[in-house]
């Protein structure tokens, strides 16, 4: 079908002999490596690499690119989020109202988890991903209700399909599971939300339900949450119900980055966060420039030449390592170092310290050592060769497709999202900080320098 429909949309002087070598195209020579997903990449790092016949990796150009570019881009955006909202509080991802349609949506469920975000309010992402959901009820329900005669403090459900009548307080028990969230801003947070959440939460405390938290969605959040948490210690003290002071303050209303910046500032008693359109639509960053660059034809290194050296290609098939330093000191030289890799069940062993360079080598170049002095190139300052002493050296590549199907275990959700956590984790404070941070050095081996320049001097 695929190929009846190029042939309808293609020039009729197109040969049949296209069409019929199309038909027997496979994937059964083409070798995929890369980075581990979830790993922390560097601008001008291959972090995918493509073996295969020409036209096959030529086709798989767009499917690729659209595959990881928005994927990387919301892990990225969330892993900022966790980064500014710290260790201790909350995130929920609460996007698909503002996603890029239903399959930018579940996109972003997953990425987002991968970055950094504890939960989603997407249930089917949950269904299909394993994510942990959670959520709120609506404004609009809370508004559907004029007055308390409306409420009727038991229904007996007909039964469905035959069996006995259900009794709505049960069932709704079994759904809470004893507990439940209040939203409090439908109106006025202190003259109607927050006491009529106090009183219901206290007197369902008697019936053995637990309120789980409350969420806030307008206004000033970070001092709302402040006076919250002064009402509920008052009535964790007068009621003699310790655990009400300790309920969690929940918030939402279009955070963003500069949102987290702001609470921190003015102190907050915030515990969950919820964020959407600038988790989901990434405004700061709307793309994500990842780029497919062909560096080797039948064994020929090949090169794009542009005076810009930042969109010059580097050619040649290459090995991709990540140099450690000791502990925190640049390039300083450690004794007993060993390699550092994936295991088969995806756990990082922890190195001494942080990276501080990745290093690009021609393919059939021996790999570099812990403890041994490397004569190097950094992208940017090709005139200049440095010297760098690693203490513990990573091989970034792992092979996961050849002969036409994966060759390698791929991780669970969660073990990349542990994953991610850990990359990010071992980055230095200079490099990993939002605000100006210590650019990351990426550099070339002598004998790769010296292959560029060969090419570059002979298309002159």
């Amino acid at each position: 079908a695929d190929v009846a429909y190029l042939r309808s949309v293609l020039p009729s002087t197109t040969e049949e002999s296209f069409f019929q070598y199309l038909a027997t195209l496979d994937a059964s020579e083409v070798t995929i490596s890369a980075i581990p997903e979830g790993s922390v990449v560097f601008a001008r790092v291959p972090f995918l690499q493509v073996k295969g016949p020409l036209l096959v990796v030529q086709l798989l150009e767009s499917t690729l690119l659209c595959l990881v570019s928005y994927a990387s881009l919301v892990a990225t955006n969330a892993a900022r989020f966790r980064l500014l909202a710290g260790p201790e509080v909350k995130l929920m991802e609460m996007g698909l109202r503002r996603a890029q349609g239903p399959d930018g949506a579940l996109s972003a469920s997953r990425y987002s988890y991968i970055g950094g975000f504890d939960c989603t309010s997407n249930i089917l992402a949950g269904k299909l991903y394993g994510i942990p959901v959670r959520g709120t009820i609506a404004h609009s329900f809370i508004m559907s209700f004029t007055s308390l005669e409306e409420v009727q403090p038991r229904v007996r459900l007909p039964p469905l399909g035959g069996g006995e009548p259900v009794d709505l307080p049960p069932l709704v028990e079994s759904w809470l599971q004893k507990d439940f969230q209040g939203l409090l801003d439908t109106y006025c947070v202190r003259r109607s939300g927050l006491p009529n959440f106090c009183a219901v939460a206290l007197a369902l405390h008697q019936l053995g339900y637990k309120a789980i938290g409350v969420r806030l969605d307008s206004g000033d959040l970070a001092q709302q949450s402040k006076e919250i948490r002064q009402v509920l210690r008052a009535c964790a003290a007068h009621f003699q119900v310790p655990w009400f002071e300790t309920i969690p303050i929940a918030v939402s209303n279009d955070i963003s980055e500069q949102s987290l910046e702001e609470f921190q500032q003015e102190g907050n008693e915030i515990n969950m966060i919820g964020v959407g359109t600038h988790l989901v639509t990434c405004p700061l960053q709307p793309s994500l420039g990842c780029v497919y660059k062909l560096v080797e034809v039948n064994g020929s290194p090949c090169l794009k030449l542009t005076e810009d050296e930042e969109k010059m290609t580097i050619p040649g098939t290459k090995t991709i390592y990540r140099l450690y330093d000791a502990a925190g000191e640049l390039g300083a030289p450690s004794h007993g170092a060993t390699l550092v890799d994936l295991l088969q069940n995806h756990v990082l062993l922890t190195p001494a310290g942080h990276p501080f360079m990745d290093l690009m080598a021609l393919e059939e170049e021996p790999s570099p050592r812990a403890g041994q002095e490397l004569l190097i190139r950094v992208l940017g300052k090709l005139g200049e060769t440095s010297k760098v002493v690693p203490t513990t050296v990573e091989l970034l590549h792992r092979t996961y497709f050849r002969d036409g199907q994966v060759c390698e275990p791929l991780p669970s959700l969660l073990e990349v999202r542990n994953h991610a956590q850990m990359s990010l984790s071992l980055l230095s404070p200079a490099h990993r900080r939002l605000h100006d941070p210590q650019p990351y050095p990426v550099a070339m081996t002598e004998k790769l320098h010296h292959l560029l320049t060969e090419l570059q001097e002979a298309s002159q």
